[in-house]
Formats: structure tokens, C-alpha cells, sequence
């Protein structure tokens, strides 16, 4: 799942709140990888996945008033790494290292 969330009411920059989000995630053991633009995490199975989203949004409900989120999800059953092997496939055909972070 590759998901972003942030409270709209706290103005210009949000990142105290989202550091929150990411405290949690990184203490969850699931696997993740931290973009400009989002997180992603790994999660065996659907449920796991939006239990990050519900945990996360906890962290902000008690002081924030409006919360965005966006959320994507590939659901695969019966994969592992995914977060490695999607690129690595795309580097194999490509035939060469490519930045993904």
C-alpha cells in the first residue's frame, strides 16, 4: 500500500505531524520505504494494511480537525519483498541499476 496522509489545518508545513505517522510505522516491523511523497509499506494481509491507515490516522484525529489521505493498494497473495522485486524485475529488462529513491 502506498499511502499519504496529513491534517489541512496546520498550515504550510505538516512534517511534526507526519514524523508521528512514520514513529509508528517504523516501530510496527512492518517493511516500508519512506518517499517524498508518501510511504510505502508491505503488509501480508489486507487487514494488516488498513490497520496502518486506521493507527495512523489516530495519531492525528486528536488534534487536527481535517485530515487528507490517499491510499493505493496492489494486493498480490503469496508475495514477499515486494517493495524489492518489483524494481529489481524492472531492472532486468531495463539491463541496468536505476535510481528509486
Amino acid at each position: 500500500m502506498e499511502f499519504s496522509m496529513f491534517p489541512t489545518d496546520k498550515g504550510e508545513s505538516v512534517s511534526a505531524y507526519v514524523s508521528r505517522i512514520l514513529t509508528f510505522i517504523d516501530g510496527s516491523g512492518v517493511s516500508y520505504r519512506l518517499t517524498p511523497m508518501g510511504t510505502i509499506v508491505e503488509t501480508e494481509t489486507l487487514d494488516d494494511a488498513l490497520r496502518v491507515l486506521s493507527e495512523a490516522y489516530k495519531l492525528m484525529e486528536p488534534d487536527c480537525k481535517r485530515v487528507y489521505v490517499s491510499a493505493k493498494m496492489d494486493i498480490r497473495k503469496g508475495r514477499k519483498s515486494g517493495l524489492t522485486q518489483k524494481i529489481e524485475s524492472i531492472e532486468k529488462h531495463t539491463g541496468k541499476k536505476l535510481r528509486n529513491s
